[in-house]
Formats: C-alpha cells, sequence, structure tokens
C-alpha cells in the first residue's frame, strides 16, 4: 500500500483541530441508504404517544 493511499491528516489554519483527507474511494455524495425513508417516520409503536407526553419532574 503506498502512502497516496491512506488518508493524510491536514492542519487547519486558524483552528486547533486537524482534519482528514477523505478516504480512498469515499464521495461527499449521498447513497440510498443515507436518505430518510418517510415511511420510517410512520411507524408508531405502542409506547410512543406516552413519551412524547411524558416530561422530566423538573420542567
Amino acid at each position: 500500500m503506498s502512502s497516496d493511499d491512506r488518508q493524510r491528516i491536514v492542519r487547519v489554519s486558524g483552528s486547533r483541530r486537524a482534519q482528514l483527507t477523505p478516504a480512498p474511494g469515499s464521495t461527499d455524495e449521498p447513497t440510498a441508504a443515507d436518505a430518510d425513508d418517510p415511511s420510517d417516520a410512520q411507524a408508531a409503536g405502542p409506547n410512543d404517544d406516552r413519551l412524547r407526553q411524558d416530561v422530566p419532574p423538573h420542567y
């Protein structure tokens, strides 16, 4: 494996944190698996209403 095939650490000026270069073979484009499925939001369990109504005692 050559050094070109690996991620590198890049120092960002004006920042205390460093950043990594993108991993080989990766893209910034979202995939179908990353997209939120609206049918998942519709699926409600038996305790969902109660959990939405319950608040901690300090509220």
